[in-house]
């Protein structure tokens, strides 16, 4: 069975976006030279990559793009050549190679992803499929990246969330300017 991780960047007060659906905050200081090493290897385009469509526009605004292939040629070939899901009810088609829309229900879907023969799944963003992951019980892993900023308010990847499971600390990383990784799995 496939493996069903995340990977987001949240503020010190938990939150992916602030209240106008803004995470730039994430990327202020990402250019340091610690930060984009670790970026490097935990982005080797290993994993499938799974989207809401929100995040998705993101991506593909950036990634397939001759400027993402020259500031980062490692992260962007790995975003490039990974297959992704994309979660959207209104799009009709997916212009970024590797992609296959997905119009059903996430919960289900990606359980007969998990079920289905191919590389992990890891989820980017998409704070909605993430809780609707976390939801049914599908997480494995939760990677955050600690970004030492309080936002105040915003949204956070859990929000309505019911079910209280607990993590166990798998791995961790500090950097010199402050962020921290953590990568939770679940305790079984």
């Amino acid at each position: 069975m496939r493996k069903l991780s995340v990977f987001n960047s949240v503020s010190i007060d938990g939150y992916y976006t602030d209240p106008n659906n803004d995470y730039s905050f994430a990327h202020t200081g990402a250019d340091d030279p610690e930060l984009v090493a670790f970026t490097k290897s935990n982005a080797r385009g290993e994993n499938a990559l799974v989207f809401g469509r929100v995040t998705y526009d993101a991506m593909v605004a950036w990634w397939p793009t001759p400027a993402a292939a020259k500031a980062m040629p490692e992260i962007s070939k790995g975003m490039n050549q990974a297959p992704k899901f994309v979660f959207s009810r209104t799009m009709k088609r997916a212009d970024w190679q590797h992609t296959t829309l997905l119009a059903g229900d996430p919960g289900e879907e990606l359980a007969t992803l998990k079920a289905s023969p191919g590389p992990d799944l890891t989820i980017l963003g998409s704070g909605q499929i993430v809780a609707q992951a976390a939801a049914a019980g599908l997480l494995d892993e939760v990677q955050l990246m600690i970004v030492p900023v309080i936002l105040g308010a915003g949204k956070s990847l859990f929000s309505g969330v019911a079910r209280k499971p607990w993590w166990k600390l798998g791995r961790s990383k500090t950097f010199a300017n402050g962020r921290v990784f953590v990568a939770y799995e679940r305790k079984v």
